[in-house]
């Protein structure tokens, strides 16, 4: 049993990742972002988070781009490069998928019905709160009722084990390392793939077409950020920027060319479809259950 005297835990939560509404975004120099002030705050029950922003966006984001077959970028995410041609043949997208999610189709299903698509808040609350309904709604119990034993460590139960990893809770100290590397910093997608509940998808498999709706994603603005999230860091001291949404669909030009990713977030980023260049680290998991 940990308690709050033995154990400090720093969750890393997402700069702008809280902002709502677009039109009322302010914009700031691109680097303006490296002085703000975060307060991060989370208990391995619940890692719930408390957050003081100085500000809601970043110049890059705030512009609605143009659209268009994608580039292959100049830097790597921590396993491949994104391939410059992203032409996908959907009957071979759809046979390398795994089987079909019912948590999954209902995560798409509530959001489409909604009629508050854009409810405020954290991504990461916002993100989690609708896969814990979704699953809750197909299988009648909580997602952490059906977490494996396995995920426990000596200082972790399998639930804090999930929230940390969910919430990229990294830290300097031994907690943070004794979870395994391969789900670190992944966020959403991490947790939920250490649970046995989906399976991973790089950023290659992200824009040749492997995704479904309704996968939970996590992504990174910047690769030094996402690595040393995963080797374990002081987060006030780095100031990092990442998201937490669901994919819902891909955009395609009129060659079928994957062009942007449609998705359900707080408001932040939802008013338009996210393109490559938008973050340099890309991660999700396809739910199986």
């Amino acid at each position: 049993m940990i308690t709050n005297s033995t154990v400090v835990v720093i969750s890393l939560m997402f700069l702008d990742c809280s902002s709502t509404k677009k039109n009322n975004q302010k914009t700031f120099p691109s680097e303006s972002y490296k002085n703000t002030t975060q307060v991060h705050n989370s208990n391995a029950n619940s890692a719930t988070a408390t957050h003081n922003y100085d500000f809601d966006d970043h110049d890059y984001i705030s512009l609605r781009p143009t659209l268009r077959k994608p580039i292959s970028p100049n830097t790597k995410d921590s396993l491949t490069q994104i391939g410059s041609s992203l032409l996908v043949n959907e009957n071979e997208s759809l046979a390398i998928l795994d089987s079909e999610s019912p948590v999954a189709d209902k995560i798409v299903e509530n959001y489409l019905n909604s009629e508050n698509k854009e409810p405020n808040g954290h991504c990461l609350t916002v993100s989690k709160v609708r896969f814990e309904q979704a699953y809750k709604a197909v299988h009648g119990h909580s997602f952490y009722q059906d977490l494996p034993s396995r995920m426990a460590t000596k200082t972790y139960t399998p639930k804090q084990v999930f929230n940390l990893l969910y919430a990229s809770a990294s830290d300097v100290h031994e907690g943070w390392r004794s979870l395994p590397e391969e789900y670190r910093g992944k966020g959403n997608a991490g947790a939920i793939a250490y649970a046995g509940m989906g399976t991973l998808v790089d950023s290659m498999g992200i824009w040749n077409g492997q995704l479904r709706p309704g996968a939970l994603m996590q992504v990174w603005r910047f690769k030094d950020d996402y690595e040393k999230v995963v080797q374990g860091v002081n987060v006030k001291k780095l100031d990092p920027y990442g998201h937490s949404f669901i994919f819902i669909s891909y955009v395609r030009d009129e060659e079928k060319a994957i062009i942007g990713l449609n998705i359900a977030d707080q408001g932040f980023q939802s008013y338009r479809p996210l393109i490559p260049r938008d973050y340099e680290v890309w991660w999700a998991v396809n739910l199986s259950i």
